[in-house]
């Protein structure tokens, strides 16, 4: 169980940045003290065969204003994550479960989370919020 004091690390595109990643972002949030988000490049995301519509420099403000997140980081490289971790202190590395066993390897210097994503219709209240304020 992660505690209210560690930092929580993930990492993912955020490209059209949506309500499902504003739960996702909630959760972690909700499970420790900082989240520290890693967001591809446009260079990591095409190696890995994925295109941007948004370029990093406007994922990364959109993160940066998200009151989930304590700290942005680049990740040009997921030969990073082993670094990242030790240089942030990092206490536990979460990621959704299409990655699955992706990041194993990291175990022996952090606890490792496969969370599933949270559904649109568990996210309702949001899209009811923004349209109270925009309303």
């Amino acid at each position: 169980m992660i505690t209210a004091s560690r930092t929580l690390l993930t990492y993912g595109r955020f490209d059209m940045f949506s309500q499902h990643h504003i739960g996702f972002l909630r959760r972690l949030s909700g499970m420790g003290q900082e989240l520290i988000v890693g967001c591809a490049t446009e260079a990591h995301a095409a190696a890995q065969g994925l295109a941007c519509v948004m370029s990093f420099e406007e994922r990364r403000a959109l993160l940066e204003s998200c009151r989930y997140v304590s700290r942005v980081i680049p990740l040009s490289d997921l030969a990073q994550v082993r670094t990242d971790i030790v240089n942030y202190n990092v206490s536990a590395l979460a990621m959704g479960l299409e990655h699955q066993n992706q990041f194993d390897d990291v175990q022996d210097i952090a606890q490792v989370l496969y969370l599933a994503r949270v559904p649109v219709s568990q996210n309702s209240h949001v899209s009811q919020a923004f349209a109270a304020v925009a309303g």
